[in-house]
């Protein structure tokens, strides 16, 4: 499987929107600034988001992008769906005519190696939700913070020796 930057994009910006859900409707312009994409590339993924029920919009002052069920219950693997991601190791796109040309018609010999590599993948993909990586980033940012505070703490103490 290779993910393109619209799905890494996607889920970047899913985790992003995720992360203010109680903090009312989230622009698009908001998670463009915060994650350096484009903002006209988040119109058309959020789009396709929209269209599969994963974020619900607001319009009008004050509006933006909420998410249409709770972050529990979106998977990786619905955001990556639902742009279009093709989630595929095959060569062939699952049509099974990957040895060589169309006119042989037969699977290359490592056809069924790649198609279940593509379910394990997505199962993977199916079992982390929107919360898990939503609660990993803040994992992170805490154990950043707490670092910065350390070296920070660090740095006085060594003033007060001298």
């Amino acid at each position: 499987m290779r993910l393109t930057t619209k799905g890494r994009f996607a889920v970047t910006a899913m985790i992003d929107l995720a992360m203010r859900q109680g903090n009312g409707p989230v622009t698009l312009s908001g998670i463009s600034q915060r994650q350096a994409i484009s903002l006209s590339y988040l119109e058309q993924l959020f789009g396709k988001l929209r269209r599969h029920e994963i974020v619900e919009s607001i319009r009008g002052p004050g509006g933006g992008y909420t998410l249409a069920r709770t972050a529990e219950k979106v998977t990786v693997a619905d955001i990556i769906i639902a742009v279009d991601e093709p989630i595929d190791a095959t060569q062939c796109g699952g049509k099974e005519n990957c040895a060589g040309t169309a006119a042989h018609g037969a699977r290359c010999m490592t056809h069924e190696l790649w198609t279940t590599l593509n379910e394990k993948m997505v199962d993977y993909l199916d079992s982390v939700s929107l919360q898990d990586l939503v609660d990993q980033q803040r994992q992170k940012e805490q154990a950043e913070q707490a670092a910065v505070v350390h070296v920070h703490r660090g740095a006085a103490a060594a003033v007060e020796q001298n």
